[in-house]
């Protein structure tokens, strides 16, 4: 199994929610109003100077779903470039 753990501006939430819902996607966790600071975008810092968030979304497939989500990924990434989608794959042992 794979776990993809996306981090990607709160703007965009409703956009990428429904990509991974028509993907058939049944599951997911997700973290709202997260703050960082990337490479490639501006800061996300809740502040009047580096203004806005991020919402982290984490999703685990079986290994033959992973090309697909990688695709919707990519697709998110062009489709929306300003948004700062960040994917981290892991490899997932077990669910308990």
């Amino acid at each position: 199994m794979k776990m993809f753990v996306l981090v990607y501006s709160e703007a965009t939430d409703e956009v990428v929610t429904a990509a991974f819902k028509a993907a058939k996607v049944s599951g997911y966790t997700k973290w709202r109003e997260a703050l960082g600071e990337g490479k490639e975008t501006e800061p996300k810092l809740g502040t009047h100077f580096w203004p806005g968030k991020n919402n982290v979304l984490a999703v685990v497939v079986e290994d033959d779903m992973a090309p697909t989500i990688t695709e919707i990924i990519k697709r998110l990434r062009t489709s929306h470039p300003k948004a700062g989608i960040k994917t981290f794959i892991l490899q997932v042992e077990e669910i308990i």
